[in-house]
């Protein structure tokens, strides 16, 4: 398989809304034709934020923590603290025109992150994400946007996150009850710097990009 030359930006941990700005900022430049296919890597403080379905709203419980309204398809989401987040920012061309295939290639990815580490994840039928425990506990989840055949917006893994700030939520429509990490499935301590690089590799594999 030939991999297309993209480019690995670790943010390191940045505010939602500036890291938003950044992809907004290269999503442009991809319409354009400038600038070059990205993944960007994050960890931001706690924020919820809440797709285009009409349920997502009602799907907030607390008004602890700040809420942004999103481009993104799906329902309501936390990030926060020990969660890696991946935003790939790519220009989609031929028969990589497909939305559902491009999902199914989010999760490939990061279903063999999950099997790097040694844990088996997998799908969930009539669920986007990554599920562990058959389906029972959910790792990972997934919501996109596409502008002119240009990606953004893309996953949350959650790595050592907290799971009571799920709480605040019903993650994606479902009890808060269903979210896990990989620090309590893999029961040690991990941290998303240690994460990042096989995320990295795998979600360019499955996307047929070499991130550098």
């Amino acid at each position: 398989m030939t991999f297309l030359d993209g480019k690995l930006l670790d943010l390191g941990r940045r505010d939602y809304q500036e890291a938003w700005e950044i992809q907004k900022r290269l999503v442009a430049e991809r319409q354009a034709g400038a600038g070059e296919d990205t993944l960007i890597l994050v960890e931001h403080p706690d924020v919820v934020t809440l797709g285009r379905r009409k349920s997502a709203r009602e799907n907030v419980l607390t008004d602890e923590i700040p809420v942004v309204e999103v481009e993104r398809g799906g329902d309501a989401t936390y990030h926060g603290p020990g969660q890696l987040v991946g935003y790939p920012i790519l220009f989609l061309d031929g028969d990589e025109r497909d939305l559902h295939k491009f999902l199914r290639a989010i999760e490939e990815g990061l279903i063999a992150a999950c099997g790097a580490l040694g844990l088996a994840a997998g799908r969930k039928a009539g669920w986007t994400g990554v599920w562990l425990d058959g389906g029972a506990r959910k790792v990972a989840s997934i919501g996109i946007a596409v502008r002119r055949w240009v990606t953004f917006h893309g996953f949350a893994l959650n790595v050592a996150t907290d799971l009571a700030r799920f709480r605040a939520i019903n993650p994606c429509g479902l009890d808060a009850g269903v979210m896990t990490s990989l620090a309590e499935a893999l029961d040690r301590e991990i941290s998303v710097e240690e994460v990042k690089p096989l995320v990295a590799r795998a979600i360019g594999r499955a996307l047929g990009r070499n991130f550098r």
